[in-house]
């Protein structure tokens, strides 16, 4: 295990400059210059190089590109032109609200795939598979800003049931922040109203991209299990008067689950980067809010960083995903 751990890290590397590289080289060829973009056309020449200069712009493609890695690599992403923050700092304060929001999506769209997945295959050709089909092709062509927006409209407008935008109420955030997650600090300090409320504000978002996303899992875990399911073991497991309930969640679902971790791990790390216009619908304070409002601010350095944070954060579950499958799953060879 150690040895495929090792190799799978010294594989990730070149990924990780591959991806890095062209974040830097398309960034800058695109046409029209950065500093003007964020400082207006009007901007006086000598403001436009004192900014370039400070950016590192003014000095050959090469130079920069080494500098940018050796930023990088110290874990320098450059400072904000709109705030003057770090924006490694400032993408740090808002992580924690999209990993919140990913995490309560993420198990929306696990219990609904694996529950309504499983018995889809249990009951093949019944009406129950025929809408777990269904249902796949239908929720996966839904927008996502959409789906969020009738949510909002139904359960914030007509019915006044749930907040609409927002992380939390005014005056309803956490004493003592620790992690940044509203909830888990919620439940740390013992503010069992900040909690309802965080939850509250947490719904409608991550049923928003839980369900959407659980269209990709209802269709894989059906497949799976009902190949699962034509197995000799599982054969062998009925004709022991073994009970149906453990033959489909103890023997089949267990067997048919590790290549679906695998796809669940990346659509979790890709959920992160997915839950721009999920935030931006939602008014939610996490990286991909900052991320459009930068994008309307022409900061080139947030943008640049968030682009490289996303990249970096994806290849990290990958590797996690890959020993995580391997460990679960002696069929793998490492």
């Amino acid at each position: 295990m150690k040895s495929y751990i090792l190799t799978r890290i010294g594989l990730s590397i070149p990924m990780i400059l591959i991806i890095l590289t062209i974040v830097f080289f398309v960034l800058r060829v695109l046409p029209g210059n950065p500093v003007l973009a964020m400082l207006g056309p009007k901007a006086p020449p000598e403001v436009v190089k004192q900014m370039e200069h400070k950016m590192g712009l003014d000095k050959p493609i090469l130079v920069q590109y080494v500098n940018y890695l050796k930023n990088i690599a110290q874990g320098k992403f450059g400072e904000s032109t709109v705030t003057g923050m770090p924006v490694i700092k400032e993408l740090m304060q808002k992580f924690p609200a999209t990993l919140e929001l990913t995490i309560f999506a993420m198990i929306v769209a696990v219990f609904i795939g694996i529950f309504y997945g499983t018995y889809a295959a249990y009951n093949l050709g019944n009406p129950i598979d025929v809408s777990a089909r269904i249902y796949s092709i239908f929720v996966y062509s839904f927008p996502v800003f959409w789906f969020g927006l009738m949510l909002q409209l139904v359960f914030g407008v007509w019915l006044h049931w749930l907040p609409v935008s927002g992380e939390a109420s005014p005056f309803m955030t956490p004493d003592k922040t620790y992690t940044g997650m509203y909830v888990i600090d919620a439940i740390i300090n013992g503010q069992w109203d900040v909690l309802k409320d965080s939850i509250n504000h947490l719904i409608l978002p991550s049923i928003t991209l839980g369900v959407v996303i659980s269209s990709i899992f209802v269709r894989m875990v059906r497949a799976n299990v009902v190949l699962t399911l034509s197995q000799q073991f599982v054969v062998a497991a009925r004709a022991r008067g073994v009970k149906e309930k453990t033959v489909l969640f103890r023997h089949a679902l267990k067997n048919a689950l590790p290549p679906i971790l695998t796809i669940m791990g990346l659509q979790f790390a890709l959920l992160l980067g997915g839950a721009v216009l999920t935030e931006v619908t939602f008014s939610w304070p996490g990286i991909g809010s900052y991320l459009v409002s930068r994008i309307h601010a022409r900061d080139f350095p947030s943008i640049q960083g968030t682009i490289v944070f996303f990249a970096i954060f994806v290849a990290i579950i990958s590797i996690l995903v890959d020993v995580i499958n391997a460990w679960i799953n002696p069929r793998v060879r490492y």
